[in-house]
């Protein structure tokens, strides 16, 4: 009897200390999907930045690498699509949910960026296998699977290290985080970003596409030029009012209060609400 009372408080102290490990493991339960797009082009989606692959006679090209801690579940879903090591590494920024992998995969890949990705990164103290080996200022073209992959430099948009990944034959781009798909943007002006550039970018890429581009979200599901211009008007409406507001003199704690109205409500569920928009819109239109 004493030997099974102890037994039952082992067990219920293992089932303790795994649910605290749980708790404390901000990864511990993310799965990858892996979401068909076009061709031999699928997106990931884990936690993160949603990765872009190429699979084909060449290998396996990514864009973006989420977490570290993710890697192996990364690796997992690749190889199911060809190998689990990439050729390239494509990242479209330097946030750390988007090239925390680079860690992982840019021992056995060619990580591509813009040259401020790699500045960034340094500055980050970034380990040396993280960091970007070819970088470029306005584009760069990689020919693999068949394919015209160019990244393309978006200035003074999400921040100043940011490209999109057009795929020419497939019809297919990834955004990167000039796309959340169904809320407000992150616009991160610390790092050289602004919305008057963010919605310029916006403007240059739904005259490229069409509308049976398949576009790729920095985050949220996959969508088509419909949901980006829809994303595009929705920044477009709501920084044009706040900066009516704000020339009618209202404080930004006023414009918070008074809201944007019930049509943007949905918009403000995901990583940045309704007053940290508005926020970014008077931070970036200073009088």
């Amino acid at each position: 009897m004493k030997y099974l009372t102890r037994m039952l408080a082992f067990i219920a102290a293992v089932i303790l200390s795994t649910g605290a490990l749980a708790q404390d493991d901000p990864f511990a339960n993310v799965t990858i999907q892996t979401v068909p797009v076009a061709g031999n082009i699928s997106m990931l989606i884990g936690q993160g930045g949603n990765i872009g692959v190429s699979a084909g006679e060449d290998g396996i090209l990514i864009i973006d690498d989420q977490f570290a801690p993710l890697a192996d579940r990364i690796r997992a879903a690749l190889e199911t699509l060809g190998s689990d090591t990439p050729k390239f590494v494509l990242n479209t920024h330097f946030h750390g949910d988007h090239v925390g992998g680079n860690v992982e995969f840019g021992a056995g890949g060619v990580i591509v960026a813009h040259e401020n990705v790699r500045l960034r990164m340094i500055d980050g103290e970034s380990p040396p296998v993280a960091l970007p080996v070819v970088t470029f200022n306005d584009n760069v073209t990689i020919h693999f699977n068949g394919e015209d992959i160019t990244l393309i430099h978006m200035p003074t948009g999400h921040t100043d290290t940011d490209s999109v990944v057009l795929f020419e034959d497939a019809n297919v781009i990834h955004m990167g985080d000039h796309f959340f798909n169904g809320g407000f943007p992150f616009v991160d002006i610390a790092s050289g970003g602004s919305v008057q550039g963010y919605l310029s970018n916006l403007e240059k890429v739904l005259s490229w596409i069409d509308d049976d581009t398949r576009v790729i979200p920095g985050h949220g599901p996959l969508a088509n030029k419909a949901d980006l211009l829809g994303f595009y008007n929705m920044i477009k409406d709501t920084s044009t009012a706040i900066r009516v507001s704000r020339s009618l003199r209202m404080s930004t704690e006023e414009i918070v209060a008074e809201g944007l109205g019930p049509e943007y409500e949905s918009w403000g569920q995901g990583f940045i609400n309704e007053q940290r928009w508005i926020e970014t819109v008077v931070q970036s239109y200073p009088r």
